[in-house]
Parts: C-alpha cells; sequence; structure tokens
C-alpha cells in the first residue's frame, strides 16, 4: 500500500486510470466509500474484532461501546484505515445494507453502494491484498420495476421548436436537444462532442461513450439541419476568435459546455413549453430508444445506438412497445 494515497484513493485512481471511468463516476464511487468508511468508524470501531452478532445490529446494541470508540474518517492514517477496511466481514457488509436500509435508501441507490464495494474489494483481492471478496457472496437488493419516463411525439415536437434560433444561444439549444433525441447519446457525451466528431455529409457522429468505448451513431436531417444553422452563426459571431475550436457546444463565454448547464436551459424550455418540469436529458434518451422501438427498430441496432454492455438493459424499453401493442388491441379488437 502506498504511504502518500488510502485504499480508496488508490482505486479512484485506477477506475480512472485503468478503467477510463468518468471523474463524475468515479467521484460517486468515492463518495460511497468514505460513507461506507464512516459507518465502519462509527458503527464498527474495531471492524474486525467484534462479534458477528455486534456487526449485525448495526447501532441497535452496545451504543455505549460504539460512542466512546467511535472515530472520524479524517482522524485516521492511511494505514488505520487501511486496516479497518481490510478486516472487514461478510457480516459487517450485510449490516451495512442493513444500516441503509433503516436509513429509507433506496433498493437502487443500496444497490449502488453494494456495487461499488464489490468492485472495491474485487480490486483488494486483485492487488493481493486480501485473500477473498468478503462482499462477493451478498445478493444485490431485488430491484422494483420502474419503466423510464418518456416524451411522446407531439411533446418531442413542441419541446425541440421552443427555442430561439434566430440567436447564437437558441441556434445552440435547438442543434442540442436535437441532437440529444436524434442519437439518443447521453448528456455526457453530448457536451465532449467536438465539432470533428460531426461528419455532416455522411449523417453520422462519433461519441466517446464510457469507458473511452467509441460508437458511430446516425443522426437525423433535422439535428444534422440544426447543428449546420449554429455552426453558422458561430462563425459569423464577432466573438468567434476567443471561442473553443474543439467543442461543439459551447457556453455564453465561448467555452464546453457542462453537463449541468444542459439541465438548467432544458428546464427552461420545459417551463415555457408547459411540458413535465421533472423531465431530464435522460428522458430524450429513454424516448429517442422508445420511439424506435415503436416505429420497428431491432434492439440489437438500439442497443448499438445507446452504446449499452448488456442487451437486458435495452430491453426496459420493450415493456414499454408492449404497453403500447396492449392499447392499440383493446382499442380495436371488437372482443377485447
Amino acid at each position: 500500500m502506498s504511504d502518500d494515497k488510502n485504499l480508496i484513493e488508490q482505486f479512484i485512481e485506477y477506475l480512472r486510470a485503468e478503467r477510463h471511468f468518468s471523474p463524475h463516476t468515479a467521484r460517486c464511487y468515492g463518495a460511497d466509500l468514505q460513507q461506507f468508511s464512516t459507518y465502519l468508524c462509527q458503527w464498527h470501531p474495531q471492524s474486525g474484532a467484534g462479534s458477528s452478532s455486534d456487526a449485525g445490529e448495526g447501532g441497535g446494541n452496545g451504543n455505549a461501546l460504539q460512542a466512546s470508540s467511535a472515530v472520524q474518517v479524517s482522524e485516521l492514517t492511511n494505514a488505520e484505515l487501511g486496516q479497518r477496511l481490510l478486516s472487514i466481514e461478510t457480516d459487517t457488509v450485510r449490516a451495512f445494507m442493513s444500516h441503509l436500509r433503516d436509513k429509507n435508501y433506496c433498493k437502487s441507490t443500496a444497490a449502488r453502494k453494494l456495487a461499488t464495494l464489490r468492485s472495491f474489494y474485487k480490486f483488494l483481492v486483485r492487488r493481493g491484498l486480501l485473500n477473498e471478496n468478503p462482499v462477493a457472496s451478498i445478493r444485490t437488493p431485488k430491484q422494483d420495476k420502474r419503466l423510464p419516463k418518456y416524451l411522446d411525439i407531439e411533446q418531442i415536437e413542441k419541446l425541440l421548436s421552443n427555442p430561439d434560433t434566430t440567436t447564437l444561444l437558441g441556434a445552440r439549444d435547438r442543434a442540442m436537444l436535437e441532437t440529444l433525441y436524434s442519437t439518443g447519446m447521453r448528456v455526457s457525451e453530448l457536451v465532449a462532442l467536438n465539432v470533428g466528431d460531426v461528419d455532416l455529409s455522411s449523417n453520422v457522429v462519433r461519441v466517446r461513450g464510457k469507458g473511452k468505448k467509441q460508437r458511430v451513431i446516425p443522426i437525423g436531417p433535422g439535428a444534422v439541419k440544426a447543428i449546420i444553422h449554429f455552426l453558422d452563426m458561430r462563425r459569423n459571431d464577432s466573438r468567434s476568435a476567443s471561442f473553443d475550436p474543439e467543442a461543439l457546444f459551447i457556453n455564453k463565454h465561448g467555452q464546453r459546455l457542462s453537463t449541468r448547464s444542459v439541465r438548467r436551459k432544458l428546464d427552461k424550455y420545459l417551463l415555457e413549453a408547459g411540458l413535465d418540469l421533472s423531465v431530464s436529458p435522460h428522458t430524450l434518451r429513454h424516448s429517442f430508444a422508445t420511439h424506435m422501438l415503436r416505429r420497428g427498430a431491432d434492439l440489437r441496432s438500439v442497443q448499438e445506438m445507446l452504446g449499452h454492455q448488456s442487451l437486458s438493459t435495452t430491453q426496459i424499453y420493450t415493456h414499454l412497445t408492449g404497453e403500447t401493442v396492449k392499447e392499440a388491441y383493446d382499442k380495436a379488437h371488437p372482443r377485447a
């Protein structure tokens, strides 16, 4: 173990350097591990030394011992934090999951935190710091089936027609929204686009996805037209010399747009269009997939365009199209 970096920092560095995780995703993993470390310090101050029954209570018994022995993570040296993390048992992780339930964490969040721990301890095993993964035998909490929200075509048209394309930023916003819906790309992929990633003659866009995996997605004529209009206005702007020459979508200062800015702009147009304000940039991705499948696209093609590693992730949209088929049957069949 490195003296200048603790185990969590080493793991985050591994995620970014070797697994090519985005800074945001790496930070989320780090936050989950910091929470687990805090839990160890508060409820398992001598992790691995106590009985499994003590660990399983998650704070129900032995409060006096915990209160007198608990420390802050910041008070630990790298070696002390490492010792605590390396000495946990499977029951300790089960107690942590019980603690999350007691704190009313939703199942999806608890499952993500468990996945973080599973990856972290797998990393420690590979580095030879542990003989076995104490999280490997713990099953992921069963998730509630929630169908992704999407906009219908009329709502999409209403949203896309909202920006004022006579202004530079309005033209940018129209091109941005058109691109999200036309390609189904993630908002993080959208803001990472460079001007050279869009082939306007072939109507395709090159996207750098999760783990720096690249894919090529067709882009529709509406989005191409909006991008061309935006780029024309951008070139003719008096400040164009100071704009970032690589970034496709820029902010008012001419620098690469952030994901937060995309969300703020979407919120603005949702409000103006009178649409559901809970809609997010990811809803446009869901809308893309749903509309593609409803109109006959095959599942594997949609999987490829979305950049899903597993086909099962894409299959959730078949539930949405199945609902539509059922509605059509109920309306049309004389004996329905």
